[in-house]
């Protein structure tokens, strides 16, 4: 990736979209799905409005800005974050962060139609294949889990989910153009937030909510540093990158979980991280050689 700005985004997102997973388990031991996901985001859209209001960030001037709220907090919050929060109840983190990372896949996949300027290569096209078994070999220990009872039909959704948030990217590449990554993050979460609040109100009425200490700061965590921090720096590097090449922090963010694991809990080293840890980097190196692509110009005035 070229660029010291675009490598530290990358290497910002991979730290900490690294840790998020762990963050979601710890957050479900005293909130409810629903209600976590609600909180995050309201604190998360929140915090961005403050800020677009205090740097002056122009909102919602255009049709085109106004839609891509509603689509990307469908797409890229609401379903896909729903679905996490409700599939890691049952599905263990590890295989999570497998399923999920099939978003690159997605990206491949739906841009092939959405983004025909940027169809890959053999070259990267392959990269996007290692990185994926690099996931799939670093947890494989996890594929076991998947014929456990009540894991086959989440672990099936969170695949669809990363599918629905490849859209998302998608369309942001495509058509987000000239807008600020803080107004394409803060109004959609916001969104997400209310949607999400009122069907936990709805569904999740009966459960306990467990406000203790790990909950709470995983969850502020989350928010602050996993959502709003992240997704504007997400949107700003996919405005400068092809979607595919921001994808790849779906590949190298599992390695982070797997350094913390082997550094601070003492988790052993074995010859399948060491080959899965290889798989990734050479896929990543593979999907992000070439030169960076242009900045996105905005769409014509007919789709505004």
């Amino acid at each position: 990736m070229r660029g010291w700005r675009e490598a530290a985004a990358f290497a910002a997102l991979t730290v900490i979209w690294g840790t998020t997973w762990a963050a979601i388990r710890v957050g479900l031991q005293g909130i409810p799905p629903l209600t976590g996901v609600s909180i995050r985001f309201l604190i998360a859209g929140t915090l961005l409005l403050a800020i677009a209001l205090a740097r002056g960030v122009p909102l919602g001037r255009t049709a085109r800005e106004r839609w891509l709220w509603l689509s990307n907090g469908l797409a890229t919050f609401v379903v896909p974050y729903g679905v996490i929060y409700w599939a890691e109840q049952w599905v263990p983190s590890g295989l999570a962060s497998i399923l999920f990372a099939t978003f690159p896949l997605w990206i491949v996949a739906i841009g092939r139609w959405a983004l025909p300027g940027e169809r890959p290569g053999w070259r990267r096209l392959a990269g996007v294949v290692a990185g994926f078994l690099g996931v799939a070999v670093i947890f494989s220990e996890d594929f076991s889990r998947l014929g456990g009872e009540g894991v086959r039909v989440p672990a099936a959704i969170l695949v669809l989910a990363a599918g629905v948030s490849a859209s998302g990217s998608v369309a942001l590449r495509r058509w987000a153009g000239g807008i600020s990554p803080i107004s394409l993050a803060a109004v959609p979460m916001l969104g997400t937030g209310l949607v999400t609040g009122a069907a936990a109100l709805a569904l999740e009425r009966g459960r306990p909510l467990e406000l203790g200490a790990a909950p709470v700061l995983a969850t502020v965590y989350l928010a602050v540093f996993g959502s709003a921090l992240t997704f504007t720096i997400y949107f700003w590097l996919l405005a400068r990158r092809t979607a595919i090449a921001s994808s790849l922090v779906s590949y190298t963010a599992p390695l982070v979980a797997v350094a913390l694991g082997t550094s601070v809990l003492g988790e052993p080293f074995t010859a399948r991280v060491g080959l899965g840890g290889l798989l990734v980097l050479s896929g990543v190196a593979g999907a992000l050689g070439g030169r960076s692509v242009p900045a996105r110009r905005d769409p014509p005035a007919a789709v505004r």
